[in-house]
């Protein structure tokens, strides 16, 4: 049977916002997922943007190649943007990481449901 436990983003401290300090690739560590092939990691990224002006946010899910590539504009102090709803990383002996970049001003907020057969 299956286990399932909520838990925070890899690189947060304490369930913490990780404020994106890359401008470019390779981004800001989010979260790694598992080094277990039987472990789904079901991510949920929230971003929020601090600066004056509207920000273009790039997410590398799990690797930099184009067909990995999140890209989505967050407007100015408009509160929490939902930028990954529940999107899996599947377990792999070498872990696949989320990493982010943006110009200036996000932080990313999240949890993760992982997922073991």
């Amino acid at each position: 049977m299956a286990t399932y436990a909520k838990t925070r983003l890899s690189h947060s401290t304490d369930g913490k916002g990780i404020a994106v300090a890359a401008t470019s690739t390779p981004g800001t560590s989010i979260h790694t997922g598992s080094a277990t092939a039987t472990t789904y990691d079901e991510i949920w990224l929230y971003a929020m943007n601090q600066s004056a002006a509207d920000v273009k946010l790039t997410v590398e899910w799990g690797a930099a190649t184009t067909a990995d590539i999140i890209e989505i504009t967050i407007t100015t102090e408009a509160g929490l943007t939902l930028i990954a709803p529940g999107l899996l990383l599947k377990g792999n002996a070498s872990p696949l990481i989320v990493k982010a970049f943006a110009p200036a001003g996000i932080n990313i907020f999240g949890y993760v449901n992982q997922i073991t057969a």
